[in-house]
């Protein structure tokens, strides 16, 4: 498939997102609360995920030791 056509995944709750990233249900209810944590889309009460803001959002915290403060070139 030519780089320009895009799959299209469609948006996950909490708990696929908990799983998709290996993060607890909680965690990432605790993060959306208080920041820091992935993009999510909120439409009557109702959370879900898009993948790709998953996968930006793991990418971004990739370091290559813990005294390490930039990310990492993908």
């Amino acid at each position: 498939m030519p780089p320009s056509e895009k799959t299209h995944r469609p948006p996950v709750d909490t708990k696929g997102a908990a799983t998709y990233t290996g993060f607890t249900e909680s965690y990432l209810t605790k993060i959306r609360c208080t920041g820091g944590g992935p993009v999510f889309i909120k439409r009557n009460g109702v959370v879900r995920y898009d993948l790709d803001d998953l996968d930006a959002w793991l990418i971004a915290g990739k370091r290559k030791s813990t005294s390490d403060t930039h990310e990492v070139a993908a």
